[in-house]
Formats: C-alpha cells, structure tokens, sequence
C-alpha cells in the first residue's frame, strides 16, 4: 500500500480514536458529577413533575432541594419574600418554601405592583421568581432534555441594576457569561417599582445539551438585586 495513503488513514482514525477518547471522558466526568451529587429535584404538593422539562421554560423558583452549599448558596439564612415581605397567611404562594433561605416572590396584580405600565412585557400573575439574589449566590436547577442539540435560552426577568450571571450545566461553564440589561425606567414615580419592571431577554445565549439528565447552576456574578423567573430553552437545530 502507498504509503502517504497509508499515513493519511492513520491520521484519520486516530483522530477519530481521540475525539471518542474525548467524548467518554467528558459523559464520564457528567456521570460522575450526577452520582456524587446530593441534591434532588424538587418537588411539592403543587409541583410533582421532579426534573424540569427541557425544551420548555424552566422554574428558577423550582431550584433543587438540599439546602445550603448542595442545591444553592446565599448571602443570609432569611427568605426575604416569603413568610416576610408576603405574609405568613397559610396560602401557598406567601408561604412558598418560607422555610429555606433563598429568596422567592411572586408576581402581583393588585395595586399595580407587577402589571404596572413601566414593564416591557407582563408576566403571569402569581408567577414565582428566585429575588434579593447577591453577587456570589448560585442555584441549581435539574433538567431533563429531551432530545440533545442546540437551545437558545430566553429569560423572564427584572433588573434595577444590570449585572452578570452564568450557566454552568454539571458543574462546568456551559455558556460565556450573559450581561443582564437593566429594567429601570426613570419615568416611573415610585421608587420601589424599579424592581418590577419585567422583561424577557430574547436568546441570551445558546447552549450545547446531551439527551438526559442535567443539573444546571445559575450564578449571579455581578450587581445583583434581579429577580429571576424563569428560563425557557427552545430547540433549535431541528
């Protein structure tokens, strides 16, 4: 046999032993990553699903059960919206995991608080979103993906400040860090509303995503002070 021809072919399959090489040791450190983690999805009396469906929107309210260090890291141990700024009443939505301390409120519709006109777009009334977030904190979020390939995401949000936050998917970056435009509008008289002006981000960033399970972790990174709803992964490479 010629042997240029033959050097070519070698060169071919090594690469090709290489890239599966590759391809084992990053599903293996996945695997791995998913057999040593202690948390869980969660779930309530409401939410019974367990692991968000992706596509789909995910809930960031929705972050994994474990607590401190495990499913999520914070600056304090006190939920600043639920069972204090809404009012431990026994309803479902002023007591939604009162008990943890990340931070978590809900969209209301009275007294024009989040269907006010300074938003870029409405949100669902009694929409739950992860709040008072803190340069530094991070949540995880397991997913299940219904088919791999490429998502772009969109986030539901407000943002008084701007700021940065990450994705990282089985604890590895999974996209470059996403700059969150600020939702202020000086327009608007009353002052605390600047944290009520929602919006929807649209493709902030697009993410690779293998068939299965998956945990995510969204990091905010700078400024903070956003209130996160959720994310919506659509495929979209069909």
């Amino acid at each position: 046999m010629h042997r240029p021809y033959m050097k070519a072919k070698l060169q071919v399959i090594l690469r090709v032993v290489l890239l599966l090489a590759g391809g084992f040791y990053l599903s293996g450190c996945a695997t791995a990553y998913l057999k040593d983690y202690r948390g869980k999805p969660f779930q309530d009396s409401r939410y019974q699903r367990g692991a968000q469906e992706i596509p789909g929107h995910v809930q960031c309210a929705y972050y994994d059960l474990g607590g401190e260090g495990v499913a999520y890291h914070t600056a304090d141990t006190v939920n600043h919206g639920s069972g204090a700024l809404n009012p431990a009443d026994g309803t479902y939505l002023n007591e939604f995991r009162m008990k943890e301390a990340v931070s978590t409120s809900y969209t209301k519709f009275h007294d024009a608080i989040d269907n006010n006109p300074y938003n870029r777009v409405q949100p669902p009334e009694g929409q739950l979103y992860v709040g008072w977030t803190a340069p530094g904190e991070w949540f995880n979020l397991t997913v299940e993906v219904e088919q791999a390939g490429v998502y772009s995401i969109d986030l539901l949000y407000t943002s008084n400040r701007g700021g940065t936050i990450s994705l990282d998917r089985n604890g590895k970056p999974l996209v470059s860090p996403i700059n969150i435009i600020s939702t202020r509008n000086g327009q608007d008289p009353i002052a605390w509303r600047q944290w009520h002006h929602w919006n929807v981000m649209t493709n902030i960033a697009e993410a690779k995503l293998p068939e299965g399970r998956s945990v995510l972790t969204v990091h905010i990174l700078t400024e903070g002070n956003m209130n996160l709803a959720w994310l919506d992964f659509k495929r979209k490479d069909k």
